[in-house]
């Protein structure tokens, strides 16, 4: 990652949420705010954040209980994560800001603008789903967290977590993976925010039907599908 800004904590419900400031702080330029895949954390956007600070105001945040953010005893859900997303929106005084949301963060990014509909301006949505349905066979079937992301797993844990939190991490995260709330198709007709819903064509966890019809569904929706390049 680049040099930040600056970077803070927030307090929310008995844990710390970390965030970091990239580009221009100001106050004329749009923010745009970051939410990075589970098992992640905000370094995750190190080739993205550099492209995005001449025009924008970026901010990070590491989601709770992952990269520099602590767990609290609360249960973890994705509105949870949300409600820290507004805490870290309300510490910095942003009203308004675009989302980028990357799996999880694309779940994370869909709440908020179901739940918090002036908070967010616009969202870019990559590799998430809006219910059961948009999970491919094998990733129900598997359930295997560890299993099947091991390698990402292991650099991320040895980056910013130590092996008691992380393995406490898993234990929170299983079960919103396991039985997601989802979201409704009325839900999603009511977002108001322009949004790109994008998928790569080699997708593994999330099916490429539902990221179209969620791209339908949303009144300024649109769907992009990443292709694969042959190479020789």
């Amino acid at each position: 990652m680049p040099k930040a800004a600056s970077t803070g904590r927030v307090e929310v419900a008995g844990a710390q949420i970390y965030y970091a400031i990239y580009g221009q702080t100001d106050g004329k330029h749009e923010p745009v705010i970051l939410l990075h895949g589970g098992l992640g954390n905000s370094d995750h956007f190190a080739f993205q954040v550099p492209v995005l600070t001449d025009a924008f105001q970026v901010i990070v945040i590491d989601s709770r209980g992952q990269g520099r953010s602590t767990l609290s005893k609360a249960k973890l859900t994705y509105h949870s994560i949300t409600e820290d997303v507004i805490a870290v929106m309300d510490k910095l005084a942003i009203k308004k800001a675009a989302m980028v949301g990357w799996s999880d963060g694309g779940e994370i990014a869909l709440d908020l603008a179901i739940h918090e509909p002036a908070r967010v301006s616009k969202m870019f949505i990559v590799g998430a789903n809006y219910d059961a349905n948009g999970q491919a066979a094998r990733w129900v079937v598997v359930g295997d967290v560890p299993g099947v992301c091991g390698q990402v797993q292991g650099r991320s844990r040895q980056a910013v977590v130590q092996a008691k939190s992380f393995d406490a991490l898993i234990d929170a995260l299983l079960p919103v993976w396991r039985n997601p709330a989802g979201f409704t198709k009325a839900q999603l007709k009511a977002i108001q925010a322009p949004s790109m819903i994008a998928l790569g064509d080699h997708d593994e966890i999330i099916v490429l039907d539902q990221v179209r019809e969620m791209a339908k569904l949303i009144p300024n929706g649109q769907a992009t599908v990443f292709r694969t390049r042959a190479t020789s």
